[in-house]
């Protein structure tokens, strides 16, 4: 889980500061000490600490205590203050061109997931009504261009290729008029990448970038290389110019340390990051967001943007509805379930939610994939059940829970555990409307604030 570590530490000094009625000077220094170790174990550059500390510690010492917050909390806004600029302070989005075609030229070593981030860059840019052409520039990797096809028609996005021995320039100068003539309003390049970097790559990009002029020059970097990944774009940034960084394999990543150090090292903002295999796992990055994640205070608005991209708005209605008529079945619950899975992992959803962190804890170590062998087999079990019995399970006598786990391949034992917690959720659920009455909730979660947690695998 991406900063767990630095997270735990950041929220178990905070806790012993609000044990402090005031705060002395020497409070704040050991509380520094210990955020200072929690930095540098995170992999963050150490010049990039030493500022971080002197930065905090100068607001924090001279700092008027607010009548509205206790000292602490006004040690934790200054820290969520320093950890946001640290990160670039503001969204760094991509550079459109009010003239048409807008050209992202994608670079970066092997391996750090080039070609597949330019299709997740493609599919988010087409989900914005733009209509995105991928260029294969990559002539030396063994099936680059092939893997790049396969990307675009997952995706239901063109590729630009021309035949075997065509040099990079004339591949990109090609694409150009054929994505004019095509109505493709931007053009993602996918260049060539090294195992490491050398003035030979480096001339290409440089050729590339002098023929067409992007817009926008993209580093791809693997951000489980830690510290490396800052000196890769320290290089690139220095021999191309860069507008921005797309961070992959950060949910890989518990440090993070990469993801703190590299606008502060380079000057380059991070503009995506990667948090998933799935080619919908490109996010936007909100330095402010991450500093409310890192402090354990989730991002509710991350999750509020991720449950209306993903979940149906007419069907949340219509469950709401069902769910105030006390009428939710278990053909609702799956419907809900199979939107709910769209979100990740239920770890990565607990991590932006306030104060989930216990829980989190709890979690650990457990299989949260929503789209598991657990969930899997509940959606099995549900669909071996009659209409009538998914719409009352008060009907489910014992012959018919053997007939449902036999039509599911699962035990009788499992049968009885799911309509057990399904009923628990349905009380659970009957609390929720009652404590939030008058109240307007996130869309169609009502799935997730029934889990009966941690009772993995029928947690719901």
């Amino acid at each position: 889980m991406l900063f767990e570590s630095l997270s735990e530490r950041l929220q178990e000094t905070f806790k012993k500061l609000r044990g402090h009625g005031k705060l002395t000077e020497d409070d704040v220094n050991d509380a520094m000490r210990e955020v200072r170790m929690a930095l540098l174990e995170a992999d963050v550059n150490f010049k990039v600490v030493k500022d971080f500390i002197k930065n905090v510690k100068e607001r924090a010492i001279g700092q008027e205590i607010l009548d509205t917050l206790s000292p602490a909390q006004v040690v934790i806004k200054i820290v969520d203050d320093e950890l946001t600029n640290l990160m670039g302070g503001t969204q760094s989005r991509l550079n459109i061109s009010p003239n048409p075609p807008t050209i992202v030229m994608m670079v970066g070593l092997q391996g750090a997931g080039k070609t597949t981030s330019a299709g997740k860059l493609g599919l988010a840019l087409k989900k914005q009504g733009k209509k995105p052409l991928l260029v294969a520039a990559d002539i030396y990797r063994p099936a680059a261009i092939k893997q790049l096809q396969v990307v675009g028609e997952q995706l239901g996005l063109p590729v630009f290729t021309m035949p075997q021995g065509t040099d990079a320039v004339t591949i990109v100068k090609s694409a150009l008029p054929y994505s004019q003539s095509h109505a493709n309003d931007v053009v993602i390049i996918d260049t060539a990448g090294r195992l490491q970097i050398d003035e030979k790559l480096m001339q290409e990009l440089r050729d590339i970038k002098g023929s067409v002029h992007p817009h926008e020059i993209l580093l791809v970097v693997d951000a489980m290389t830690g510290q490396e990944s800052v000196n890769v774009a320290q290089a690139f940034h220095d021999s191309l110019g860069l507008d921005g960084v797309v961070m992959t394999k950060l949910d890989g990543d518990a440090r993070g340390g990469a993801a703190l150090s590299v606008k502060a090292v380079t000057g380059v903002p991070i503009k995506f990051i990667g948090m998933g295999e799935k080619l919908e796992a490109l996010e936007p990055f909100y330095p402010d967001r991450m500093a409310s994640r890192i402090l354990g205070m989730g991002d509710v608005l991350s999750l509020v943007e991720k449950a209306q991209a993903s979940f149906d708005m007419e069907e949340a209605r219509k469950m709401e509805k069902k769910f105030r008529k006390d009428e939710f079945t278990l053909d609702d619950f799956l419907s809900q379930m199979q939107q709910v899975k769209k979100l990740g992992s239920l770890e990565s959803i607990l991590g932006l939610i306030p104060g989930m962190g216990d829980l989190k804890k709890q979690l650990k170590g457990q299989d949260l994939d929503l789209d598991g062998k657990e969930m899997r087999q509940i959606e099995a079990i549900i669909k071996s059940m009659t209409p009538k019995e998914r719409a009352d399970i008060s009907i489910i006598n014992g012959s018919r829970r053997r007939r449902i786990a036999q039509g599911s391949g699962t035990r009788v034992q499992d049968v009885n555990k799911l309509l057990k917690q399904f009923g628990e959720m349905k009380k659970m659920m009957k609390k929720m409307k009652k404590m939030s009455k008058g109240k307007k909730g996130l869309p169609n979660l009502g799935a997730l604030g029934g889990m009966k947690m941690p009772k993995l695998p029928f947690g719901f």
